[in-house]
């Protein structure tokens, strides 16, 4: 008797669960959905492109190729619906890969089923609210692009919801990332410590999600109906800005800065960074911009404005907006905050002390210091640059070094001659290709030509032609958590980059995941010997190294 009441009262739990997640999923799937925006008909819809010559199409005025330097080219003109349909169109093979890519990352880092799909109901819940926090304008942008996306992903979300989410897609994993952010650098210099006294601007946009999805870099020119004239670095897909200039000599990079886990969604940083870029001209517009945008991740805006010859940080967190000017001729961005708004919260002080950031942020000092006066070369130098303070070596791909081998891209902007430089493959080791944006801007494109000013390219690094850089790339197959490291040979890993501490962490743990503890002891205790990017990697060093002695007791 007592046995079936039991289960009588577990068949019942049961399916009062069922019924609950039941619900859940139907309410979630019911408010996840996003519906397109009304657009106004565009002769687009029903006209194809013209490939002119191989790999050389062109829609309208709008036109799209592939530069012999590996990048990709586009420009785009219009309405807001006009230049998504267009960029969709022109772009349409880079898009379809773009998302394949992204979700196969996806995939291989969360290869459970199950948590891929509590994945797409928590993210689809989370931005339930995103198409409010996005203008009319970008949304119908975004949708003229989907409109060029796969069907393979429908089960995720329709093509439009889906491309509305990626852009998000940084600010979500930005958040709720417990590891070390990653570790973008930007900096600037004018008056007299640049080379013709001409405000220079250099980035490393350090973002990583396989070395797949850097491949295909797109430079695009937009000419918007509304707005400044601008170029950005971005991908297929993606019409926020990561790094970007304006017709008017304003230029945008965005660094994240630490941040508490959020409870909803908000505008992302990319189109908060594009907004500023299609309508700012001065860092006071930026400022003004920035101020009326919600975002729910912390992130530093570095404007770089020739009309006010000079350079400022706008730091934004969810709850507030500070900007850092310099009182020097000089501004350094890594990814901490340094108002007097943001820059003495209990979150950025802890960021600080843990994080990789300030280490970074004086090695860019100690080179510009090397340098009386910084022209775009010496702005490659620097961003190229694997040595940590007082030049020692800290292992190749250290997040404390300014180049930690892992750039989607690398940028040298000067707004007042409105040059821009973007790095070549692999990283930003490769020639940095310059484009001047009154050129440009002023011809249009009817025959397949070079549009970069070849005059005035920077070299490719010498590191390429070296043996480090080939150890390099061997060590780099294990080095994030997600690569397979099944055939990993602890002895050779080490080999590779002798002098980095993530090289014995990473043999130290192979042996300590197969509890061979004698082994991992040595591993750890020379590691801990090294240059640590990260007080979590650390402890989690001197944990392990603790453990292991222990078991041997």
């Amino acid at each position: 008797m007592l046995k079936r009441r039991f289960f009588r009262i577990f068949l019942f739990t049961l399916a009062a669960l069922i019924l609950l997640f039941s619900t859940l999923f139907l309410y979630l799937s019911r408010v996840a959905i996003v519906h397109p925006p009304q657009v106004p008909h565009s002769s687009y819809e029903t006209t194809e492109r013209n490939e002119i010559s191989k790999g050389f199409y062109t829609l309208g005025n709008n036109w799209f190729r592939k530069s012999e330097s590996g990048l990709f080219e586009l420009y785009v003109e219009g309405t807001p619906y006009e230049r998504g349909l267009v960029n969709g169109k022109l772009t349409r093979e880079l898009v379809q890969h773009q998302e394949t890519v992204f979700n196969d990352q996806i995939n291989q880092i969360v290869p459970s089923r199950f948590y891929l799909h509590f994945l797409k109901y928590f993210v689809g819940w989370f931005n339930r609210d995103l198409e409010e926090q996005v203008t009319k304008e970008y949304r119908e942008e975004i949708y003229g692009i989907s409109k060029a996306a796969s069907h393979d992903f429908d089960d995720i979300a329709s093509p439009y919801q889906r491309i509305l989410n990626y852009h998000a897609a940084h600010d979500i994993g930005h958040a709720l990332q417990n590891m070390a952010l990653v570790g973008c650098t930007s900096f600037a210099v004018w008056g007299d410590a640049a080379e013709d006294s001409t405000l220079t601007i250099g980035r490393n946009f350090d973002f990583f999600v396989g070395d797949q999805f850097a491949e295909d870099k797109v430079i695009a020119f937009y000419n918007p109906s509304e707005g400044n004239k601008f170029m950005m670095v971005t991908w297929g897909g993606m019409t926020g800005v990561l790094s970007g200039m304006n017709n008017q000599g304003l230029t945008v990079t965005i660094n994240a800065a630490k941040s508490d886990i959020p409870t909803g969604s908000a505008t992302p940083v990319s189109l908060v960074a594009r907004e500023i870029l299609q309508y700012a001209a001065t860092i006071d517009e930026a400022y003004a911009i920035a101020s009326k945008r919600k975002m729910f991740v912390a992130e530093s805006f570095l404007i770089g404005s020739a009309k006010d010859h000079r350079a400022a940080v706008i730091e934004k967190s969810p709850d507030a907006i500070g900007r850092f000017d310099s009182n020097s001729n000089q501004i350094i961005c890594t990814n901490h905050f340094q108002s007097n708004t943001l820059g003495d919260t209990d979150l950025n002080r802890e960021h600080v002390k843990t994080s990789a950031s300030l280490y970074r942020y004086h090695r860019v000092e100690e080179l510009l210091k090397e340098r009386k006066k910084t022209s775009p070369e010496q702005m490659a130098v620097i961003l190229r640059d694997q040595r940590g303070k007082g030049n020692t070596d800290i292992g190749m791909g250290n997040e404390k070094a300014i180049n930690q081998l892992v750039a989607h891209h690398s940028i040298i902007f000067q707004p007042e001659k409105l040059l821009v430089w973007i790095s070549t493959s692999p990283w930003q080791l490769g020639k940095y290709v310059c484009y001047d944006l009154n050129n440009v801007f002023n011809k249009k494109l009817t025959t397949d030509h070079e549009i970069y000013d070849s005059a005035k390219t920077i070299r490719p690094d010498t590191f390429l032609n070296s043996r480090s850089y080939t150890d390099y790339r061997k060590f780099a197959r294990y080095r994030f958590p997600f690569e397979p490291r099944t055939d990993m040979n602890p002895d050779s890993v080490v080999k590779w980059n002798p002098n980095s501490y993530h090289a014995y962490l990473l043999a130290a743990d192979f042996f300590f995941d197969r509890k061979e503890y004698a082994n991992a002891i040595p591993y750890y205790s020379e590691g801990l010997t090294k240059e640590i990017a990260t007080e979590q990697e650390r402890r989690h060093m001197e944990q392990n190294l603790e453990t292991s002695k222990s078991k041997l007791q």
